[in-house]
């Protein structure tokens, strides 16, 4: 496709155009010349495929009118180190902003020695280029936004890449932070984690804004990869200033006997969009995802998610949870995929909503393909408004009506919490949602 074809869609690649496109290529340093093959080729699928329609089943209650490409900028590298602290302890720790890293500390000696890699992911592109090649965007997207998955592609500039090697435990979590900084800002963040057989680790990212009031282009995606026996934990904390257009999309793969237990929490943007694959490709592989919403004002949460079973006796477990207030929206549409040969699958797929506003809206489609005959697999959906009786009795106890609203959220969110084995990462989380209670 020639550029004067692209050139002739604005409405198609927006503020992503082949110049764009070609000023972002040469900004880079020198990097493999299959990644940036890649790259030109997500390019050219980026300008070709149209932008989500009402009529897209994948897009369905999504608000499709905000949705655009214009006015946003790539933006000039910045020296800001600028970054909140999230209140755990960390094994390392890198901060990008504006697309390039920033500042970072690294891994201790010992970790180091026995071959840990916490590094970004320009520098693993030159000195890990076989390992980043397997898993790096290696798993294509199939929950509807291929397009902007290969926007991400095209202009993903740096990342984080985590190498654990065969046998090793990190027992700190690694912490990554990724701003926007500017107004009009587009961004690509990207984490590969990469876990090698009986490995061990945990990844705690944070997104969010130098400024609050700044709108940003936001768009992330994840590679998670637990070898056999691996453990993998990954907690994604989505702060976005509430003027962003945000899309998340990650790709979980499990192998046999490992285990990876994703948890994401979002408060921010005006409009996010979150996608999550995850593929369990061995027997006695484990997946569970949980994820956690405070939407407030008029901001929509969507999400996609798809749970796909292709060796038997594995196991999936999906929880998401919504606090709307408000006149605020989310979108829920999961489903699990069992293949014919996935005999004594376990599945279990829920999206529980809850009410705190009578103008808010939340939508459910979670949904089941079975194809093999010896599994148990359940899915639901629950929606219902905040219990009266309960806020009575706070309010009775001279307790307002807000903070008692925020009492009886964290009693929902509860379960979802405690499923995290660090009680660090829990009071973390609890300190982000009650932030969002103070807006």
């Amino acid at each position: 496709m020639s550029a004067s074809t692209l050139s002739s869609t604005p409405a198609t690649v927006g503020a992503f155009t082949p110049e764009a496109f070609a000023a972002h290529l040469a900004s880079l340093p020198p990097l493999p010349a299959w990644w940036l093959d890649r790259k030109r080729a997500a390019y050219e699928r980026f300008a070709s495929l149209p932008m989500p329609k009402r009529t897209d089943e994948s897009w369905r209650f999504s608000n499709i009118a905000t949705l655009t490409l214009d006015g946003f900028a790539l933006p000039a590298p910045t020296a800001s180190s600028h970054h909140a602290p999230i209140g755990i302890q960390k094994s390392a720790k890198l901060v990008f902003a504006n697309n390039r890293l920033s500042t970072r500390e690294p891994l201790a000696a010992d970790l180091a020695a026995r071959g840990v890699i916490v590094d970004s992911l320009q520098n693993a592109l030159v000195r890990h280029g076989d390992l980043v090649r397997e898993h790096l965007l290696a798993q294509p997207q199939r929950l509807g936004s291929a397009k902007f998955a290969a926007l991400h592609e095209a202009f993903l500039a740096d990342g984080a890449f985590v190498y654990v090697p065969k046998g090793v435990e990190v027992e700190l979590p690694v912490g990554l932070f990724s701003y926007a900084a500017g107004a009009n800002t587009a961004v690509f963040p990207h984490t590969l984690v990469v876990a090698a057989e009986n490995s061990r680790v945990t990844v705690v990212e944070y997104f969010g804004s130098a400024e609050d009031h700044d709108a940003h282009f936001a768009c992330g995606a994840n590679d998670l990869y637990a070898g056999h026996g691996a453990q993998i934990v990954y907690v994604g904390k989505q702060d976005w200033s509430e003027s962003t257009l945000s899309f998340q999309l990650n790709s979980t793969v499990v192998r046999r006997d490992a285990r990876v237990q994703s948890l994401n929490l979002h408060l921010g943007a005006r409009q996010a969009r979150s996608e999550s694959l995850s593929q369990l490709q061995a027997p006695g592989a484990f997946s569970e995802m949980l994820a956690l919403t405070v939407a407030h004002d008029a901001q929509e949460f969507d999400q996609r998610t798809l749970q796909i079973h292709q060796a038997p006796n594995t196991k999936s477990d999906l929880l998401y949870k919504n606090a709307l207030r408000d006149k605020a929206k989310t979108i829920f549409s999961g489903l699990i995929i069992v293949d014919p040969d996935a005999q004594q699958t376990d599945a279990y797929q829920s999206n529980r909503n809850l009410m705190l506003s009578d103008d808010a809206e939340a939508n459910a489609l979670p949904g089941l393909e079975i194809q093999a005959n010896d599994v148990r697999c359940t899915h639901g959906a629950t929606t219902s408004r905040i219990d009266r009786e309960q806020e009575f009795y706070l309010q009775s106890r001279g307790i307002d009506r807000a903070a008692a609203d925020e009492l009886i959220t964290f009693g929902f969110f509860e379960d979802v919490l405690n499923r995290l084995a660090s009680d660090e990462l829990h009071t973390a989380l609890r300190n982000l949602i009650q932030s969002k209670f103070k807006k």
